[in-house]
């Protein structure tokens, strides 16, 4: 069998299992992907995710003929922190803004994964629209060279043991919300807001484009137990906005300001909920003896709080297509699995280890490097593309050592 007959199946058509579809369709795969939702039912369902991309994920988009929103699409052109005083007086301690060197983009999954859907099914992919089971797993086995599972949630996300020497948490670490606004106030610099608030939580902020147009989408990262652990019997969108700004008012008076007169884009623009960091083994094995491969968050699921989720379902989404491209008429056993697999956790390992840290009160050399940052635009603006290029945050950002290393020789 030649490669361009090859087939795959595709279980789950999110940011991932979507841009894999359509890049193995373009290099002449058959392509069969399940998904559980019509496009129609994404577009006017509720927000999925804060989706904050970066110009190395977006890139990848680019080189499918994936990037539909890039002249529509408000520009996040800059990455600042600011860090509230520990006394809950509301005041801003330290602060600073690093611009990027390319523009980042969000562009709500609502108006993505339809669009992807079209042009997958344009490019000669089939949809099935159901819910997959693991009887469903072995069906899809049996008919294809090669499985792999792209959902993060549900029955078959289970089959993916999880690793517990890859995992630092085994609870939600934070307890989170999302709320698309409109009428929020510009920064004269459109980018991205860090916000922490010691003991509190987290709340950052950035342009985006959603179903109504642009707006700014609101990220809240409660600290468990603590006051920003607050969504629990919101029943209602009027409930969730409010709430929204009491946090705001509360702890993070300079974004209230913003956020004086700002409404949500709509009904469905808020979302809730708390995610356990973990890392899965990535090959599952069906009672038949088949295998399937788990990529993207079905494999590596972490918080939100370094907004890298996106990003790195699109660059497993490329890791796994250029493995599959590389392989050619061979095939898919355990060990290209396990190796295709190696290589997205080389890069995601550092990723996953700088997420988990972010999640902990920021230590001594990190409180410096942000201290230097104020005055010092080269860090500032290092920090900020760290964000695009993760690996960059090792060693200097990682390691007391070498970020006294790093700030003295900057100084000299």
């Amino acid at each position: 069998m030649s490669s361009a007959k090859r087939k795959i199946t595709i279980v789950g058509g999110g940011q991932s299992g979507l841009q894999l579809g359509n890049g193995l369709l373009s290099s002449g795969y058959e392509v069969h992907l399940v998904q559980d939702r019509k496009g129609e039912d994404i577009r006017t369902g509720k927000v999925m995710s804060s989706q904050c991309m970066f110009d190395k994920a977006l890139s990848y988009e680019r080189q499918l003929g994936l990037n539909f929103w890039d002249k529509e699409c408000p520009p996040v052109d800059a990455l600042g922190v600011k860090i509230a005083a520990p006394d809950g007086s509301g005041k801003i301690v330290l602060e600073f803004n690093g611009l990027l060197d390319k523009p980042a983009q969000a562009t709500d999954q609502r108006l993505k994964f339809p669009r992807w859907m079209q042009e997958f099914e344009k490019r000669g992919g089939t949809i099935e629209y159901k819910q997959a089971t693991a009887a469903d797993l072995e069906k899809y086995a049996a008919d294809s060279d090669l499985v792999i599972v792209a959902a993060g949630k549900g029955e078959i996300a289970k089959m993916f043991a999880r690793d517990a020497q890859k995992c630092q948490y085994d609870a939600p670490q934070r307890a989170l919300a999302l709320t698309y606004f409109k009428g929020l106030t510009p920064l004269p610099t459109p980018g991205v807001v860090f916000n922490i608030v010691p003991g509190v939580g987290e709340y950052f902020v950035f342009p985006a484009l959603t179903t109504t147009g642009p707006c700014e989408i609101g990220v809240y990262e409660g600290n468990p137990g603590g006051p920003m652990d607050c969504w629990d019997g919101i029943s209602s969108p009027a409930e969730h906005l409010a709430k929204s700004k009491w946090i705001l008012d509360t702890f993070i008076p300079w974004e209230a300001e913003r956020a004086k007169h700002a409404e949500l884009t709509d009904a469905n623009g808020i979302l809730a909920g708390r995610v356990t960091p973990t890392v899965r083994k990535p090959i599952a094995r069906l009672p038949s003896g088949d295998v399937v491969l788990g990529m993207a968050d079905a494999v590596v699921l972490n918080d939100p709080i370094t907004g890298q989720g996106s990003n790195n379902a699109s660059k497993c989404a490329k890791i796994y297509l250029d493995s599959i491209l590389a392989n050619g008429d061979k095939p898919f056993g355990e060990d290209w699995m396990q190796a295709t697999f190696d290589r997205f956790w080389d890069y995601v390992q550092y990723v996953t280890g700088w997420t988990n840290a972010m999640m902990q009160p920021p230590p001594p050399h990190v409180l410096n490097i942000f201290g230097a940052a104020q005055t010092n635009d080269v860090i500032a603006r290092r920090f900020a593309n760290c964000f695009n290029e993760p690996l960059d945050l090792f060693p200097w950002f990682a390691v007391p050592e070498e970020a006294d290393k790093y700030l003295k020789s900057l100084a000299a």
